[in-house]
């Protein structure tokens, strides 16, 4: 009686006698070539994820019937295929059907196609280490230029910034990193995952650009930052007057990969091409490139690009919208003169939204308006409100929307929305320094040093960090740290001597150097604009009389927006002369 080792070298014998484990062998060999093709090319042909998933489980069926048929039959050069005979010459159909060594050869087929499955299973699931609260969170980097031509650089900025404003129009996409954020990562040779890392995201989007005469070029890839490997590619090769439906199209393309949910209103918004005119859109992108400088020089400019833009397509709502924009950071920073700046910003967005009533750009400039030119906050809260349902990822927008959260005193809230701000701009400088005079105005002293510190590695020098870090050390009784912040504010302004002001500060200290530093403004309050800052000093310096006397000047000049949520006028909210210009400001006195 056969021993149950010989019956497994008799199977054995039998499996190399009917060619079976040379024809596992040759069709392993072919369905890795098949997969590793699959992978390779599946990227670049546009096919849907589960493609390779799909293939594998056709290769593992064809396996199981492969196994059979080689086991069955036989394949000679000189007969065909015939069936195969017996290890006794005995034809295969009078072998019982019960044969052991079938039994064993159909249980050896299924556990490798069961185990083939489950390593792709359980392998998929361990390679995909994915962070599941940035699941849907993208980056999108800097497009290469590949023209050899500098000029074009704009265009390549350009699309990156328009494809990153599509994606703030899906709301399903909970991170979308700010153009801000992704802009100090222009140059080549990046590392992926370091980026991502840094980004605080789980996919990066990447790409090139080249302009080949009336041609252009496009390469765009779509990488999973924690494998470091690309999961889509496509290459788009159009007439360049077609470009401007590309960076939507790009968009769409990232939801499907990544299998977010987009409304139908959101395509049709991302679908809809703004003008026809190629140079229209050409200059436009431009103009936006100089708008996101955030310096004197790059605003100036980007309101002439805007206005080429308007002139080649007096149609383009988006170019009315730059414009607004461009006119508003003109005139808030003192670029331009403040109320003509301001109406003519205003003008610029209703423009916008008569051709374009989606355009979230134009909401949130216009709410902006009404909060700090109008002191409409009900306005102002419309237009948020709307800007927020068209484009919910838009960074600029909860930082604005923080701002007006903080003027009516909702402090939390605006706490809220200045920490999504962070999330979508983690590098922006303003945005941090929004946040960190939100934690000033609400005692949180240290965790405002600590913001005003990352907005110096962003933007050494501005004036919003001498002023805060001033205000933070006076409040925290750092004499020496306050004194140094008062030094450089000075150092900025001629009519201060700093020798003297080193001689009062070794005599009497810090409070002394205050006062004189305060004496010496209201001598030149007629020449000074900002009544609403000489308040505030007057104020932290216990002067509560004389910063009412100030502050209504700063009422009558606009200039007292932030009244409510300044924690330097802390001490003042029940005095009456305070609580009158809240109510004519139309803001809650309690």
């Amino acid at each position: 009686m056969p021993t149950h080792y010989s019956r497994i070298i008799q199977f054995w014998q039998e499996l190399k006698r009917r060619k079976v484990l040379h024809v596992i062998t040759v069709y392993a060999a072919s369905a890795f070539v098949i997969l590793e093709l699959v992978d390779i090319l599946a990227p670049s042909l546009g096919l849907p994820d589960w493609t390779l998933n799909l293939v594998l489980l056709l290769l593992c069926v064809g396996f199981v019937i492969a196994v059979i048929l080689s086991w069955i039959y036989d394949i000679q050069p000189e007969g065909g295929i015939v069936k195969t005979e017996s290890a006794h010459g005995t034809p295969e159909k009078d072998i019982p059907e019960s044969s052991s060594t079938w039994k064993i050869a159909s249980f050896i087929s299924f556990v490798v196609i069961v185990g083939l499955i489950l390593l792709n299973i359980f392998n998929g699931k361990a390679d995909a280490r994915i962070d599941l609260s940035l699941a849907n969170s993208i980056a999108v980097l800097p497009f290469h230029n590949l023209s050899g031509d500098s000029e074009q650089d704009y265009i390549c900025m350009g699309l990156t910034d328009e494809i990153i404003s599509q994606l703030y129009k899906v709301n399903s996409f909970e991170e979308v990193r700010s153009y801000t954020s992704v802009y100090n990562y222009r140059e080549p040779g990046r590392n992926i995952p370091k980026i991502a890392e840094e980004l605080k995201v789980n996919y990066i989007l990447e790409g090139s650009f080249k302009r080949m005469g009336s041609q252009f070029k496009i390469t765009a890839q779509l990488i999973d930052a924690q494998k470091d490997r690309h999961i889509w590619l496509r290459d788009y090769e159009f007439p360049y007057a077609e470009i401007m439906g590309i960076p939507g199209e790009i968009a769409l393309q990232i939801a499907h990969q990544l299998n977010t949910y987009v409304t139908d209103e959101e395509q049709q918004r991302i679908e809809k091409i703004s003008t026809s005119s190629q140079e229209a859109f050409e200059v436009y992108q431009t103009g936006r490139f100089y708008w996101n400088l955030r310096t004197e020089d790059g605003s100036l400019k980007s309101i002439d690009y805007f206005k080429q833009a308007i002139e080649l397509d007096p149609e383009y709502g988006l170019a009315y919208a730059g414009l607004a924009d461009a006119y508003y950071i003109t005139a808030s920073y003192g670029w331009m003169d403040w109320q003509e700046g301001i109406e003519m910003a205003m003008e610029q967005a209703f423009n916008a939204l008569e051709l374009d009533g989606n355009l979230a750009e134009a909401y949130t400039v216009l709410a902006s308006i009404y909060d700090y030119a109008k002191w409409d906050w009900d306005e102002a809260d419309i237009n948020y409100q709307r800007a927020l349902e068209l484009s919910p990822n838009y960074s600029t927008l909860h930082q604005y929307y923080a701002e007006h959260l903080g003027i009516l005193g909702r402090i939390e809230e605006a706490r809220m929305h200045i920490n999504r701000a962070l999330e979508l701009d983690p590098l922006s400088f303003i945005i941090h320094s929004v946040s960190a005079g939100i934690y000033y105005n609400q005692g949180h002293f240290t965790e405002a040093l600590r913001e005003l510190n990352i907005c110096d590695e962003i933007e050494k020098g501005h004036f919003r960090n001498d002023r805060y870090r001033f205000l933070i050390h006076w409040q925290l009784g750092n004499e020496d740290e306050a004194y140094e912040g008062l030094k450089i504010l000075m150092a900025k302004n001629p009519r201060y001597d700093l020798d003297t002001a080193q001689q009062i500060y070794q005599e009497s200290g810090l409070k002394a150097v205050f006062q004189w530093k305060i004496e010496s403004d209201i001598a030149e309050a007629d020449n000074e604009i900002n009544y609403y800052r000489l308040s505030v000093d007057l104020a932290l310096a216990g002067r509560y009389e004389d910063a009412l006397y100030w502050l209504e000047k700063a009422y009558e000049a606009y200039q007292t927006t932030t009244l409510k949520r300044d924690i330097a006028f802390i001490q003042l909210h029940d005095d009456p002369a305070f609580r009158s210009i809240l109510q004519r400001m139309g803001l809650p006195v309690g």
